[in-house]
């Protein structure tokens, strides 16, 4: 069977050192991918020094391209992002405009750089948009060339105004559970058609 890697880009605006809702909804998708052999990695993106731009290196310390570098390795990239007044982190955006500098780019055949790989996204919170914050991050993903399959917005939203976070209310919800089993079921089911059959370049080359 084809090895596949993916890579989830936790865009919390917390650090290493504290707790995150974001990464526990990830690490559900990981302990799936790992029973179905799927080799995964969580980057905390507020760990790294991501200079503001979209540009592949913006120099002076910027450390996007390790990230980038592991985004490239992998077949399957899930942002994850808490919702902060009802949108997407700002650290989500972030990621997503150096993702769009790189968009240019071409593989042998001429597609654009992130042609067969696959996308999906997690999303916690205590306030409404997950649906908003999802809709944003595939389309954004779908646009620079990303292939979306369907049912790859897992997310677990508390009730309005301060309460519960997904770590301590959420973890039972059977809709997120069948939202995480989709997600990882199915980047895995298409990413495994890409690897045997990629998207064809004709009419899909970047020339």
């Amino acid at each position: 069977m084809l090895k596949l890697k993916a890579v989830f880009l936790n865009t919390s605006l917390k650090s290493s050192n504290e707790r995150s809702n974001t990464e526990a909804l990830m690490q559900e998708v990981q302990s799936i991918y790992q029973e179905k052999g799927v080799e995964s990695e969580i980057l905390k993106l507020a760990d790294y020094n991501i200079a503001l731009g979209v540009e592949e290196d913006m120099g002076n310390g910027d450390e996007w391209p390790r990230i980038f570098e592991k985004v490239m390795a992998s077949d399957i990239v899930i942002i994850g992002t808490p919702l902060w007044l009802g949108e997407k982190s700002s650290l989500a955006t972030q990621a997503i405009e150096r993702l769009y500098g790189s968009s240019s780019k071409t593989n042998d055949k001429g597609q654009a750089v992130f042609y067969n790989k696959v996308g999906g996204v997690v999303v916690t919170g205590n306030e409404d948009g997950a649906k908003h914050a999802s809709a944003s991050i595939l389309y954004s993903l779908s646009h620079i060339g990303f292939v979306i399959p369907p049912n790859v917005d897992a997310y677990w939203v508390g009730e309005a105004g301060p309460g519960p976070s997904y770590i301590e209310a959420g973890k039972d919800n059977d809709f997120t559970k069948s939202h995480v089993r989709m997600l990882a079921n199915n980047t895995i089911h298409l990413a495994r058609m890409l690897k045997n059959t990629p998207i064809p370049s004709e009419g899909n080359t970047l020339d």
